[in-house]
């Protein structure tokens, strides 16, 4: 396994690009505003790919030299192929980490990955205070008990995913709606962090908190075994008694 943890950012990018809203908010995008801060940290090796690439810049060669995948996308889940979709999914049950961000809760590959509806409710521009459930858990790690994202967009309960294996954030918002912010998932051999603060127009990636978080979940997520072991969650299949 490399000496780093090998990251992979996904960005649609598509009308994010385009709304002066956002691009005054992240400039080249928020995948590089990502990419920037947990570059920052020389145990991690950071790159990036758009939707603008040929198969969403999602290689089977790519995946293969990546430990943790980050997803945000939103208006284009349909445009990412099926192929891609069951490549990602793969490289998760054989032990990649994944963090889908935000409206990824809808992203193809978390939802093949869950099983469910994955639905929520939602509404734009309120306050949400997140308050750690789990101060002990690792992607907790110098988070306080609350901290407060000044605007975000709101999603609410009842959120379709099936039972977490832990809650880590709870996010309240200030018209009253709750939400399962930040939960993980075991699938096969690998760890799912979903974080849901991320809306473009709001300038979540830009708070310390919700870096310092992303950052815990790519150590977490990160899987503790060689590269050549992907590939063994499969075998099982082969297996003569």
């Amino acid at each position: 396994m490399s000496e780093k943890i090998r990251v992979t950012i996904f960005n649609e990018y598509v009308e994010e690009k385009k709304d002066p809203a956002n691009v005054k908010i992240y400039p080249d995008g928020m995948h590089m505003t990502i990419k920037g801060f947990l570059s920052a940290n020389p145990e991690l090796e950071v790159k990036t790919v758009t939707m603008e690439l040929p198969d969403c810049g999602i290689t089977k060669e790519l995946l293969d030299n990546t430990d943790v995948l980050l997803w945000w996308g939103h208006g284009h889940h349909a445009d990412v192929s099926d192929e891609i979709t069951e490549m990602v999914k793969r490289r998760v049950l054989g032990g990649m980490g994944f963090i889908p961000l935000h409206s990824s809760h809808m992203s193809k590959p978390f939802m093949a990955l869950m099983g469910t509806s994955c639905r929520l409710h939602w509404c734009d521009d309120h306050k949400e205070v997140m308050w750690t459930i789990i101060p002990s858990h690792p992607i907790a790690k110098g988070i306080p008990e609350y901290f407060v994202i000044e605007s975000e967009e709101m999603y609410g309960e009842p959120f379709g995913i099936p039972n977490p294996d832990e809650v880590v954030f709870i996010g309240w918002f200030n018209h009253g709606n709750v939400f399962r912010s930040g939960v993980t998932f075991r699938r096969g051999h690998g760890k799912i962090f979903y974080f849901q603060p991320g809306h473009p127009q709001n300038g979540a990636y830009t708070n310390k908190y919700v870096q310092k978080i992303i950052e815990n979940a790519v150590y977490w997520a990160n899987p503790e075994f060689a590269v050549g072991k992907f590939e063994d969650y499969f075998a099982i299949d082969e297996i003569k008694l």
